[in-house]
């Protein structure tokens, strides 16, 4: 782990990231600029669910997660209870489609989300994207935050290729 961390400190001064993939078996993170996908296995404890949400938080508090969920009407002002921001609703066969921003700056809404991502676990594996305004020393600092978590470790590092973008132009 510390000689990717040196090889990132030294590339990174005249090499941007391209992508950043980072975890242990049973999670996967992989952070561009803009976004931030994470894979939760269904053996994902708890805890992590929550150190890595949290983490991100901690980083940078503008990240959102953004989801559409079909419910009764009552039930949107529930989840706008829980932090839950509404960006658009729209009636449906089942009721309303309503999509909700996540935001990372509420920890009641984070809280809520980590509870939700627990409960589709017992089920099933879950992908979410992360939308964010991380940059190469953002991840640097979230990879810090992260390796506290057990058995985590770097599993691949891409940077753009400056000269490809050169010879385009």
């Amino acid at each position: 782990m510390e000689s990717i961390e040196k090889d990132i400190k030294e590339n990174t001064s005249n090499q941007s990231l391209s992508s950043y993939e980072m975890g242990r078996d049973d999670v996967n993170v992989i952070c561009t600029y803009g976004k931030i996908s994470v894979w939760f296995g269904r053996q994902t404890p708890e805890v992590v669910v929550g150190r890595i949400l949290i983490s991100i938080s901690r980083i940078d508090k503008s990240a959102v997660h953004e989801v559409e969920i079909v419910c009764p009407f009552e039930k949107i002002t529930e989840y706008e209870s829980h932090g839950y921001v509404l960006v658009s609703y729209a009636k449906c066969e089942g009721g309303y489609r309503a999509t909700f921003h996540i935001p990372f700056y509420n920890k009641k809404a984070l809280f809520f989300f980590a509870e939700h991502i627990v409960k589709k676990l017992q089920h099933r594996d879950v992908n979410i994207d992360i939308y964010w305004s991380g940059d190469d020393s953002d991840i640097t600092r979230l990879t810090e935050h992260l390796k506290e978590i057990d058995d985590w470790k770097v599993k691949n590092i891409n940077y753009k290729d400056n000269n490809k973008e050169n010879q385009e132009k």
